[in-house]
């Protein structure tokens, strides 16, 4: 008799006190824990971590990976008005490349020239594991 395999990643553990021992998949953000870090035990969380890491991230800040990277703080200065349109089009295709199961439904962002802050958030969905989110982002 055939049945259907759940997708799982195998790694996922619940996140409670009683496991201390508890290994985790990577770090979440922000850096607030009581040892600086805090571990993240989902891959969804973990994904989420990443995402935000990208997009937070100027090209040439990591060291062996100078294209990692949005580079987003390079638009907050600047006045042509196709910027977003040009943002837009650089998180997607490149969420695409280095994120190749996350499907992005939708972005919004908003661009306030008095304060030079981009406001943005972005729903994501990986649909063979059934995660949907969304990540609010305010880049001043």
């Amino acid at each position: 008799m055939a049945y259907i395999v759940q997708k799982k990643f195998p790694l996922d553990i619940p996140n409670s006190p009683q496991q201390k021992n508890a290994r985790g998949i990577g770090i979440s953000f922000p850096f607030n824990g009581d040892a600086v870090f805090n571990s993240t035990f989902q891959t969804s969380d973990q994904i989420k971590a990443n995402l935000i890491n990208y997009l937070l991230t100027n090209q040439g800040e990591r060291v062996f990976n100078p294209n990692f990277g949005a580079n987003l703080r390079k638009s907050l200065f600047e006045v042509e008005d196709n910027t977003i349109d040009i943002v837009l089009e650089q998180i997607q295709d490149r969420v695409r490349e280095l994120f190749p199961l996350v499907r992005i439904s939708s972005i919004n962002i908003e661009k306030l020239q008095d304060n030079h802050t981009l406001k943005f958030s972005i729903i994501y969905s990986i649909s063979s594991y059934g995660i949907t989110d969304q990540i609010n982002i305010n880049l001043q």
